[in-house]
């Protein structure tokens, strides 16, 4: 298995394609905590192997694998080697999978579920790794658009599933539901641990067992998450950084880099100066 010489992380943002966003890294010591992604992520190993949890399970990702995270699913990354792993992803967000899906299954287009983690499909592989290429370069408009479109047209074809209908959620579950909706509605509160079990009609402690079992994090994490969801938005229509900090309810600026960084994978300053 080749040896990953050196940890990088390269960031871009694909204006052509909506402002897609491409990442392309290598991580030797490198762990990802659990964390989520607005978008989904849709990657491949081309070097090492990356270990992560996903859908309550452990997976192993080897070099020419597609790894799959769909949108805001709790996940966490780490090589499952010694010598590191290294890796390309785009992260679409739902709207842009339902937008340009529309026509492939219905005419509104879909929002797709994404069953496996890990999928072995070798000419995948290879088209996404073209398209990578190509998006890392300038130009070519209409061929980034073409290639984008029709890689996604078949990896939604052959490898996403259409979620079965919800069984009646139970009562817990719904207030958790409910909670995690007010937070993502105003992340830069201040919230207490009282106030967000009180609405929930559960007691504190109760009320702390039941988030994590309903949604993979405990209530801080995902405020956390639910911030720098905000944050992206708001630095993307050029909000200074300090401010961004300040409207997203981080306690200063160094608090926002530190936490932005580990979910993102770039700073602040470097996510900015891929979108000019």
């Amino acid at each position: 298995m080749s040896e990953v010489k050196h940890e990088f992380v390269k960031f871009k943002h694909v204006q052509e394609l909506g402002g897609l966003e491409l990442l392309n890294a290598s991580y030797v010591q490198k762990q990802f905590s659990k964390h989520v992604h607005e978008g989904y992520c849709i990657g491949v190993i081309e070097e090492g192997a990356q270990s992560f949890y996903r859908t309550g399970a452990l997976h192993i990702a080897p070099k020419g694998h597609i790894i799959l995270v769909n949108a805001d699913e709790v996940h966490t990354g780490s090589s499952a080697v010694e010598t590191g792993w290294r890796y390309r992803a785009i992260y679409p967000t739902p709207e842009m999978l339902r937008d340009v899906s529309q026509d492939f299954f219905q005419p509104s287009g879909t929002m797709p579920w994404f069953p496996h983690a890990v999928i072995q499909d070798e000419g995948l592989a290879q088209q996404l790794s073209l398209l990578f290429d190509l998006l890392e370069n300038k130009d070519n408009q209409l061929f980034k658009q073409t290639l984008y479109l029709s890689t996604l047209a078949y990896l939604m074809s052959h490898h996403s599933r259409t979620k079965l209908g919800e069984l009646p959620l139970p009562e817990a579950q719904n207030r958790i539901l409910m909670i995690k909706d007010l937070l993502a509605s105003a992340p830069e509160k201040d919230y207490s641990l009282n106030e967000l079990a009180e609405t929930a009609g559960l007691s504190p402690w109760h009320f702390l067992r039941q988030f994590k079992k309903y949604t993979g994090l405990p209530p801080h994490a995902w405020l956390i998450q639910f911030r720098l969801h905000q944050a992206k938005q708001l630095l993307k229509r050029g909000e200074n950084i300090a401010l961004v900090a300040d409207l997203c309810g981080f306690s200063d600026q160094s608090h926002f880099n530190r936490h932005f960084k580990k979910s993102v994978g770039v700073t602040p300053l470097q996510y900015v100066m891929t979108l000019r």
